[in-house]
């Protein structure tokens, strides 16, 4: 028997046990059906919910009693908005507990109260500050030598055998001492610890029946009373290395911050969120590059792929699955209205996949450079405290197994998962290989190498895509056009119009973005088309001197910040010169998917504008061409004159023409203009006008000043903080970071409106603070 809850219709209230039969409720089909605790949920949320990230984005599950939210910007929104969306459910029992199990519970005086993972503010932000410094790069800098010891001693112990379970051999018990020595914890029997904290996710997050709740509750008095005694162990001597000696120590000065209560609460779930999440997204991650031989492969030849390794595998199968909150008061979600009191299930697992964010989502792409902008971890003042550790210890983990396992394989068998809505990954893992191909056999020197471990998100300057220039065509006198293929013939992620790519200038120090021109459809080759400016800043000089037939460069991306929304009625698109590279991908979307659209293209004269005879071969007359030194100069009101209700329009050209149409825009509705800039208006910060503020550091606690005559990036580095960058003239998007409070002050040309107005992102190298004070997400 199942416990199931009696909800109500978020419409009509009619109470059922399955709200989609009550009498006219809405709630039907794909979300009336949900239930997380189903088998097609375990084994792949985010395929389970790909229906609503296409067609009901945000819904209501009756089974559940929740709504669902499945798309990024939405999960992320919630995430940062924790006054209106309080995290103050995320440890509740998500069924209902039963007669028999409290009184179990009680009598071990069971009181799991608020830790920082449930806690609302004012009181969460001084408890993380107080808390954090063991979690700083430096400091976590010190396990590295412990993390490599353990991966090798396990490896040693079964690396003879041939076959084993990975999750029995190593991916449990690595990640829970590791976690045990961070939390200054003393490592007793492994197989209790493991018991107790099935039986924790089981009590919070998963659906026992009753004679299931009996067994799982003394499991969890018994964690409870474990974890007081050891808590009072570690009081006895507080001067040990450990998080929760830390803790006590900040105790006696911080007595309203450091409560007995939170100490007895936060062992009790630091024990499992310090192992059970790394150990699950090891097994995740371990599991998803064997079922991509090429992608394994592909890390055992360049052990530097690995950081971003980790990133992709925790975006595409990460540990968490979905996270909770509750609405405070009535909002909206993605559109939706959310009443007052409504609980909210976030799934990152199915925003970590959604295309509209993610370029390709479904594709392993180890040099993705968004990937470490999954949301597994969390985003915002309630990010994960441990991600960093997390980072480290997957990192090292792969790097062990790739390099003395190579030929590792997975063994036919069928995954089985505990049951639950947040915590997912296999419970067995089982592998096999050739014993006497152990790469150690033959050379023995590989055991004493080592790859770099990067602790924190990967930065992207550190990803680059190797390629090779398998066509050149000159254009115009000034235009010449790439087409750019992988060395060894792997097709490219898939990428949407209006994206771009970073092209390295060699060892310049330099890189320039390039708007993409080419069929969206091939994924063998990508295309650009460069223009070179003798008065630019050394980028298209580079790329026409240097990118003959059959040279090899590094790219990154692609990446796009220019998107096409494909809810519009009709497009009209408008390029100015070289502005044409960017807007013919976004035509041909249009001419492909049979939408009414037209084309304009503006240039001084016929013979300096790229692409015309293929333009007109693709589009006819949806064509326009406007050529200056012909008499026929565009006029922007007159091309604008009769815009269709729901048209977008879409531009790409110089300064003046992209003015010219703002200016006309002022009054249309918001998300009709839409535009990209390829140079950039800025000047010298000028500290009579400009104010200083406070940057503050959410994941360390750190503050940094900026002053007046400084930029934000520039302060970041002064406090050596890593921020990568490119174009440091709010064109490029690279150096954007994500902002948890505070009122920005945009003056990059990358945003979108609708991103200005979330106020999630800034751009570094140009925005600043509008007030005293920012709250960064780094």
């Amino acid at each position: 028997m199942v416990v199931q809850q009696m909800q109500s219709c978020p419409v009509t209230g009619s109470a059922s046990k399955n709200v989609s039969e009550a009498s006219g409720c809405p709630v039907m089909g794909s979300a009336a059906e949900f239930d997380p605790f189903e088998d097609g949920y375990q084994q792949n949320p985010a395929g389970y919910v790909a229906w609503a990230r296409r067609d009901e984005p945000v819904f209501f599950s009756p089974k559940l009693g929740y709504w669902v939210v499945t798309r990024y910007h939405d999960v992320q929104e919630i995430f940062r908005d924790n006054v209106t969306f309080s995290p103050s459910i995320a440890l509740e029992n998500i069924t209902p507990v039963g007669e028999a199990a409290k009184e179990i519970l009680n009598s071990y005086d069971f009181g799991l109260k608020r830790t920082l993972v449930n806690e609302d503010e004012p009181a969460h932000m001084p408890r993380r500050r107080l808390l954090i410094e063991p979690f700083e790069p430096a400091q976590l800098a010190h396990h590295e030598p412990m993390v490599r010891r353990l991966a090798k001693e396990f490896v040693d112990r079964f690396i003879d055998k041939g076959a084993v379970d990975l999750v029995e051999e190593m991916l449990f018990e690595l990640p829970l001492t590791v976690a045990l020595h961070f939390l200054g914890v003393p490592e007793d029997d492994m197989d209790v610890l493991r018991r107790y904290s099935v039986a924790h996710t089981v009590n919070i997050w998963g659906r026992p029946d009753p004679k299931e709740q009996i067994a799982v509750a003394e499991a969890v008095g018994k964690f409870w009373q474990y974890s007081g005694e050891v808590l009072e162990k570690i009081r006895r001597n507080p001067n040990g290395s450990g998080w929760m000696q830390f803790a006590i120590r900040m105790q006696p000065d911080h007595p309203e911050i450091v409560t007995d209560s939170f100490l007895h609460s936060m062992m009790m779930a630091g024990i499992v969120a310090a192992h059970e999440t790394t150990a699950i997204a090891a097994t995740n991650a371990i599991k998803l590059l064997l079922q991509n031989r090429e992608v394994w492969d592909e890390i055992c030849a360049d052990p530097a792929l690995i950081p971003n390794a980790v990133e992709e595998c925790l975006r595409l199968d990460g540990s968490v699955s979905a996270w909770r909150r509750i609405a405070m008061t009535d909002t909206k979600v993605g559109g939706v209205d959310i009443p007052k009191g409504a609980k909210i299930l976030m799934m990152q697992s199915s925003a970590n996949h959604d295309e509209r964010y993610f370029e390709d989502p479904e594709m392993i792409d180890l040099r993705r450079v968004s990937a470490s902008e999954h949301l597994t971890f969390g985003y915002g003042a309630h990010q994960c405290m441990g991600k960093n550790l997390a980072r480290m210890e997957l990192q090292i983990i792969l790097e062990e197994l790739t390099r003395r396992l190579p030929q590792l394989e997975l063994s036919a068998q069928t995954f089985s998962y505990v049951r639950n809505t947040s915590f997912r990954g296999p419970e067995h893992l089982l592998v096999e290989w050739e014993p006497e191909l152990n790469p150690e056999r033959a050379d023995p020197s590989i055991l004493a190498s080592k790859a770099e471990v990067r602790i924190g998100p990967n930065a992207t300057k550190h990803i680059t895509r190797p390629v090779v220039v398998t066509q050149r065509r000159q254009l115009t006198d000034k235009v010449v056009r790439l087409r750019l293929e992988s060395p060894n013939g792997k097709p490219f992620p898939a990428w949407s119009p209006g994206s771009h790519i970073d092209v390295i200038c060699g060892d310049t120090g330099h890189s320039r973005q390039y708007s993409l021109c080419g069929d969206a459809t091939d994924p063998r080759g990508l295309e650009i088309a460069v223009l070179q400016e003798p008065d630019g800043r050394g980028g298209s000089a580079w790329v026409h001197d240097n990118a003959a037939m059959g040279t090899a460069l590094e790219i990154r991306g692609p990446r796009n910040h220019f998107r096409l929304d494909p809810g519009a009625t009709a497009y009209v698109f408008i390029a100015g010169g070289i502005g044409i590279t960017a807007i013919s991908a976004m035509a041909a979307e249009a001419q492909r998917r049979g939408m009414k659209y037209d084309l304009h293209y503006a240039g001084r004269s016929r013979r300096a504008m790229a692409m015309v005879d293929e333009l007109r071969a693709i589009h006819g007359d949806r064509l326009h061409l406007w050529v200056s030194d012909e008499g026929t100069r565009a006029s922007m009101p007159t091309i604008l004159d009769h815009l269709s209700q729901g048209a977008q329009v879409y531009c790409c050209g110089p300064a003046g023409m992209i003015a010219e149409l703002q200016s006309i825009a002022e009054n249309w509705r918001e998300g009709t203009l839409h535009v990209e800039h390829f140079t950039s208006s800025l000047g010298t910060l000028d500290p009579a006008v400009e104010s200083a503020f406070d940057l503050e550091l959410n994941n360390s606690g750190i503050t940094v000043r900026v002053a007046a005559n400084e930029t934000v990036l520039q302060a970041l580095r002064a406090a050596k903080v890593e921020v990568p960058s490119d174009c440091e003239e709010g064109l490029c998007g690279t150096c954007q970071v994500g902002v948890v409070s505070g009122s920005i002050d945009h003056r990059d040309l990358v945003l979108t409106p609708d991103e200005r107005a979330e106020g999630n992102l800034m751009l570094t190298c140009c925005s600043r603070a509008c007030g005293e004070r920012l709250i960064l997400d780094l």
